[in-house]
């Protein structure tokens, strides 16, 4: 009887919204305002008209171009992350070879790799002054233009750059349902006579379609989403689109239309995962005691694995480290300078504040989905949710077209409030990016919660808010501390929206990186992104304990 009190509470107040729901709503409403602003740019009034026109000269001119570059990108990394991120999971999961509990946790370091770092660390190594390409000549006495040797700033050298840093996404979700849900059948598949790769096509790779294909959806989504690597590389996408109509030749019209192109696409793979995945269900059998006993691998087909998986850590993670001290001892850049401390504490600041909001707001919404059992509050929480699927440049167009008419509204009325190009604008579009990192993470914490203490503390007298706060708040720590720094890592590698929106001469490492980067001005780049990486190898190390916790 216990168990459905909270929810009673909640029923109680049949003449009014809870509040807690209503606050739900408010937040959903706002992380909706950058998608409802680039569709209200394109189809209201004389936007319309202005868009209809500025949409036929988009597909004369660019967009073609824009489009055809963004899919052959999406299909390379699609492909590579598949092979690299499922191979290496079947490996670590079903097999015992050399390395083995190394690769377990190590081949997720990519993950604290922005794509844009590795992307400049990769250019200086691989151009034609670079050390490889001029080593090379000095060795087998090449001129010139005589031999040939693949170009990294094209759509093939990005589609790849993108794969060995995106590819853990894949990894995590496949080696987990690799170990938790085809044990017994793939027991059972060896037992009568199946050979290990038959098993694996026919019963292990089927259980684990749909985490697969979860992560490979999320990898395409950061590719699409990224600006800093292909605008570096020069390669017109339809985010680079979006930053070069906003921001270089202020057409607020062409922004919002190419904003809608990659809108679009990103929903259209979140609905075709949704449909790939169909009414199936996959479920564990036996828990984590059904575990499979790992096959151990002998003489080339040992070593043949630990190379497979030393591949995408090293090229993801180990050489672009590499590359960028190299670059910061030739430079002599190493300076602690009053613009470096001043870029850090912008980037810290911003990451902190976003932080501390996201996981507030995130524990709102969780309880108020405990306490209500409302459909609304669910909604709500979905809407939540997408805001990552949500590319940075989408949101920056967004937020910056409803504040404009904001601010043009405020100078009309001699108000002095400018919202446009500020710290608060910027502070939303994290916001409306990442609070699904943080909502996820305390939403999975609150889980763990059995629903029986909230009927003991209910039965004490305990209120809704005396029983998040003395209750569910001390359980929640872990959780919470998790999500505060996904979201803070996720704040200081962010760069579209950051470059988009950010005042004026007000840098964050990220941003710095990209302009040093983009002067090739290598060497000194080097040390605010090896500072990124610092920043974002935090959340990977306590990930990768957690992995190892769980292999024990």
């Amino acid at each position: 009887m216990f168990r459905f009190m909270p929810m009673l509470d909640a029923r109680r107040q049949s003449g009014r919204m809870h509040p807690l729901l209503l606050t739900s709503l408010a937040i959903a409403l706002l992380v909706g305002v950058p998608v409802a602003g680039v569709l209200s740019n394109l189809l209201s009034g004389p936007a319309l008209s202005a868009g209809i026109g500025t949409f036929a000269h988009l597909w004369a001119t660019v967009l073609p171009e824009y489009i055809v570059n963004s899919v052959l990108i999406a299909v390379i990394v699609a492909v590579l992350t598949a092979v690299l991120g499922i191979g290496c999971a079947w490996l670590v999961a079903a097999f015992d070879f050399p390395g083995r509990k190394f690769f377990a946790w190590a081949l997720i370091l990519p993950l604290a790799m922005p794509a844009y770092v590795v992307a400049y660390a990769y250019t200086d190594f691989l151009q034609y002054t670079g050390p490889l390409q001029t080593g090379l000549r000095a060795w087998f006495g090449w001129q010139g233009p005589t031999y040939w040797f693949p170009e990294i700033r094209s759509v093939s050298g990005a589609g790849f750059l993108f794969a060995f840093v995106l590819y853990p996404y894949v990894y995590l979700l496949a080696r987990n349902a690799f170990i938790e849900r085809s044990p017994r059948m793939w027991d059972a598949a060896r037992t009568l006579g199946a050979s290990p790769w038959r098993a694996f096509f026919q019963v292990s790779l089927p259980l684990a379609r749909p985490a697969a294909a979860a992560g490979i959806a999320l990898a395409l989504m950061e590719t699409l989403a990224d600006y800093g690597a292909v605008a570096y590389f020069g390669i017109p996408t339809l985010t680079t689109g979006i930053y070069k109509s906003w921001y270089i030749f202020s057409d607020r019209a062409a922004a919002a239309q190419i904003a809608a192109v990659l809108l679009i696409a990103v929903m259209g793979l979140m609905m075709l995962e949704q449909k790939n995945r169909g009414r199936a269900r996959y479920y564990a059998v036996g828990g984590r005691s059904a575990a499979q006993l790992t096959t151990t691998l002998q003489g080339r087909q040992a070593w043949g694995a630990t190379v497979f998986c030393s591949v995408p850590v090293l090229l993801g993670f180990f050489v672009p480290l590499i590359i960028l001290l190299r670059l910061l001892w030739q430079a002599d850049a190493i300076s602690f300078d009053a613009r470096y401390l001043g870029w850090l504490e912008n980037t810290i600041i911003l990451g902190g504040v976003t932080a501390l909001i996201a996981v507030a707001i995130c524990v709102l919404m969780a309880y108020a989905a405990r306490v209500t059992n409302s459909k609304l509050q669910a909604a709500c929480n979905r809407i939540v949710s997408m805001g990552y699927a949500i590319p940075g440049a989408v949101i920056a167009v967004g937020i910056l077209i409803p504040l404009a008419h904001i601010d043009a509204w405020n100078s009309a009325h001699g108000v002095a409030l400018v919202l446009s190009g500020s710290v608060i604008a910027l502070i939303y579009a994290y916001l409306v990016r990442f609070l699904a990192v943080s909502f996820q993470s305390v939403q999975a914490g609150l889980l763990k919660i059995t629903p029986a203490m909230d009927a003991s503390a209910r039965s004490l007298g305990h209120g809704l808010a005396s029983m998040l706060m003395h209750i569910h708040v001390p359980l929640l720590w872990r959780s919470v501390l998790t999500a505060g720094l996904l979201v803070f890592v996720d704040v200081v590698k962010e760069l579209p929206a950051t470059l988009t929106i950010r005042p004026f001469n007000f840098d964050t490492l990220a941003v710095i990186t990209h302009q040093l980067a983009s002067d090739e001005r290598l060497g000194e780049a080097a040390l605010p992104a090896l500072t990124i990486v610092l920043i974002a190898i935090v959340p990977v190390v306590i990930l990768a304990r957690a992995i190892a916790r769980g292999s024990r």
